[in-house]
């Protein structure tokens, strides 16, 4: 994929509204304009940021996970996913998942591990899953757990064809105890004007995106045993003393699952 910096990329705008850098015109303009119709969108995106930290630390911590897959990770910034997970436990390994060739030019700051660990990055699609699979055991073993990672991802998978297919494949080539973490974007949580307007301002800028409710995030998890405390919203799942959001400003459901 040729990068395109006409056209506003999700994984841009998330670096914009977290105060980074790597972002350009297109993408501060989607992110101002969603950011008029909705204007909690920054908080959304750094609770969002903050659940990533804590269920990796949960993960390679109390569920004494080493091995993770984090698919569309977006641009690098503090806390990614092997800084936390090799914090806690230094053999960790992660490896990385993405389209965006932006994301690609920043892999080498993915790249960097712990001297007991490994990093890897792939350039695919989550729509794709074959191609993410056939890569992973060039780092991962894949008879040991995965925890997988999909952080703000799956909301940008409109149809629900590819979007469930894709993940079963997935966790369908994972061993016994590993997991699933998911947060998604919802409309659950505002009155159907909001949800209209921010669908509005999407179309308007070309962006591929998806609101679902409670029942819809669940049946990603179908088969799996949802961990403590259960389908929540972003900034209630696992709080640890850290910013605090009203779930209609984070309108983001979040869980994760143990594949029995």
């Amino acid at each position: 994929m040729e990068l395109d910096t006409g056209r506003a990329h999700v994984a841009r705008v998330y670096d914009y509204w977290l105060g980074g850098k790597d972002n350009f015109e297109a993408d501060r303009a989607y992110g101002d304009e969603l950011e008029r119709r909705v204007p909690a969108i920054r908080v959304a995106a750094r609770m969002n940021r903050l659940f990533l930290g804590r269920a990796v630390r949960y993960l390679a911590g109390e569920a004494g996970v080493r091995q993770f897959l984090d698919i569309g990770t977006g641009l690098p910034t503090a806390g990614n996913t092997h800084q936390v997970a090799q914090a806690v436990a230094p053999s960790s390994r992660v490896v990385y998942v993405d389209n965006d060739p932006l994301v690609l030019t920043h892999a080498r700051a993915l790249l960097t591990s712990s001297p007991e660990g490994r990093t890897a990055y792939i350039d695919a699609d989550v729509r794709e899953p074959a191609s993410i699979l056939e890569e992973l055991p060039a780092t991962l073993d894949l008879e040991q757990p995965v925890a997988v990672l999909l952080v703000a991802v799956l909301h940008l998978v409109r149809a629900d064809e590819v979007a469930y297919p894709a993940i079963s494949a997935i966790v369908g080539a994972l061993p016994p105890g590993s997991y699933l973490a998911i947060t998604h974007a919802t409309g659950d949580f505002w009155p159907a004007s909001q949800v209209a307007a921010a669908n509005a301002t999407n179309r308007a800028h070309g962006v591929d995106f998806r609101f679902r409710e409670r029942g819809e995030v669940a049946r990603f998890f179908d088969g799996m045993e949802i961990v403590e405390p259960g389908i929540v919203p972003v900034a209630e799942w696992r709080p640890d003393g850290g910013p605090a959001a009203d779930r209609t400003d984070a309108n983001i459901w979040a869980a994760v699952a143990r594949m029995p």
